[in-house]
């Protein structure tokens, strides 16, 4: 078999970059201009309450309109953009449209004759992947004839990486985005997107790398500018050299590693002709996991607070996204309610399949999955439930208020609002455009 090719290369211009980047990969699959192509940017989030950082966390408006006059020019006219991006409310089918309108979307609607699609809006089929394995895909991405994949060059708390792999978790429904969080402990969430892409069209990937971030996918992470570009015909090759550029080994990526075994390759890339850059020179070195004490049941930030009285075990592969956004406000609120004064023994447990830890005073399960599985355990003294899905922010507000940890109930209940704090590290960066995320010249 010929290798695979995988171009990588610097951007540095509009329309041009991105044009030469998916010419050196070989260049878009040959269609009918009646073809159906269905673009999937990254928006893992969004808010509609204030502004907040976007870099290396959401595929830049820049690239999105640099792939959609490319398919214009090679004369395709049924264009879809579509997303299904987290909200902190899981019912708002709203802040979709918001985010296609801030974003400039919508003057690619107007100028090209794009379509938008919030995909949650829409409707959905159920795919059996693996001996009864089924996941809700979009009935927009199935009923195409070819995705274009437009990841961010990011890593991931929980994956390691989120490259074009990952990024098609946003085709699914919201009861599948929970279920890929499993507790079974083979097929886990890394089993679960390792087969995202199985049952899909062909996929073209273009890696958005003009800005990166590590201790991702979502605003709290540090981001880079990295100015590069990475794309492939095969989605794989694409993820494995991703992985490369982030300093990781991907045959250490779990699901990388489950992708290519059922694809009967290997994740050396010995099977992968890289043109351009050279990929060696142009990875960085990019953290992936939150830090944690060397006990694993405090964040090390806490910890150096000197924080004491507390255990708030490292989260694992089975939070399922929304409770991602909502734990690190928890955290947020606790560290701002140390007054220096030894908590009570308290523990709170996230997640599946955490267990109890015997001689704590009080027990706090965030979320329904928690509750179910430990408010009878026998090693807690005194359970604290919080059972909603997601946990609503004043019920988390009263448990751990019942639990002696007196936070600001705003933190929470005004979480939309909390991502703007973090602009501020970005007020004497030049290198971080806003400019990126806008379409103002159409």
């Amino acid at each position: 078999m010929p290798p695979e090719c995988v171009s990588l290369i610097p951007y540095r211009e509009p329309g041009t970059s991105v044009r030469q980047a998916v010419d050196q990969a070989g260049g878009l699959p040959k269609l009918s201009p009646g073809a159906r192509i269905f673009i999937k940017p990254n928006i893992v989030f969004w808010t509609k309450a204030a502004d907040f950082p976007k870099w290396g966390v959401i595929t830049t408006s820049r690239v999105v309109r640099d792939m959609v006059e490319l398919l214009a020019e090679h004369g395709y006219r049924n264009i879809r953009i579509g997303e299904g991006s987290i909200t902190f409310k899981p019912k708002d089918r709203q802040t979709q449209l918001n985010a296609f309108e801030r974003l400039g979307y919508t003057a690619l609607a107007k100028r090209y004759g794009v379509k938008l699609d919030p995909l949650l809006n829409g409707t959905f089929s159920k795919i059996d992947l693996d001996d009864g394995l089924e996941l809700g895909y979009s009935d927009s991405v199935l009923e195409s004839d070819l995705i274009i994949d437009l990841p961010v060059l990011k890593t991931h708390a929980q994956t390691m990486v989120s490259l074009g792999i990952k990024n098609l978790k946003g085709c699914l429904d919201i009861p599948s985005r929970k279920r890929c969080h499993s507790a079974d402990p083979v097929r886990d969430l890394h089993f679960h997107i390792a087969r995202l892409a199985d049952p899909l069209p062909p996929v073209f990937t273009l890696i958005d790398g003009i800005f990166s971030i590590e201790r991702g996918p979502g605003f709290d992470g540090r981001p880079r500018r990295s100015d590069l570009l990475l794309a492939s015909r095969d989605l794989l090759s694409a993820d494995l050299v991703g992985a490369k550029l982030l300093g990781f080994d991907p045959g250490y990526v779990p699901h990388l590693r489950l992708a290519a075994e059922n694809r009967s390759r290997t994740t050396d890339c010995s099977d992968v002709e890289a043109v351009g850059l050279s990929v060696e020179e142009a990875a960085g070195t990019y953290e992936w996991s939150f830090p944690y004490d060397e006990s694993g049941v405090l964040p090390r930030p806490l910890a150096k607070m000197g924080i004491r009285g507390l255990s708030y075990p490292k989260y694992d592969s089975t939070l399922c996204t929304y409770c991602s956004i909502l734990n690190g406000l928890v955290l947020t609120a606790i560290a701002q309610a140390w007054s220096g004064q030894p908590f009570d023994e308290v523990e709170v447990l996230t997640g599946k399949v955490m267990q109890p830890t015997p001689g704590k005073r009080r027990t706090v399960l965030l979320g329904k999955c928690m509750s179910r599985v430990n408010s009878e355990h026998p090693d807690i003294q005194e359970a604290i439930p919080v059972p909603t899905c997601p946990p609503k922010p004043a019920d988390i507000n009263a448990a751990l208020k019942r639990a002696g940890i007196e936070v600001d109930p705003q933190i929470l209940e005004q979480a939309e609002a909390m991502p703007a704090f973090l602009l501020s590290k970005f007020k004497d960066r030049p290198e971080f455009e806003e400019a990126f995320y806008r379409i103002d010249d159409l």
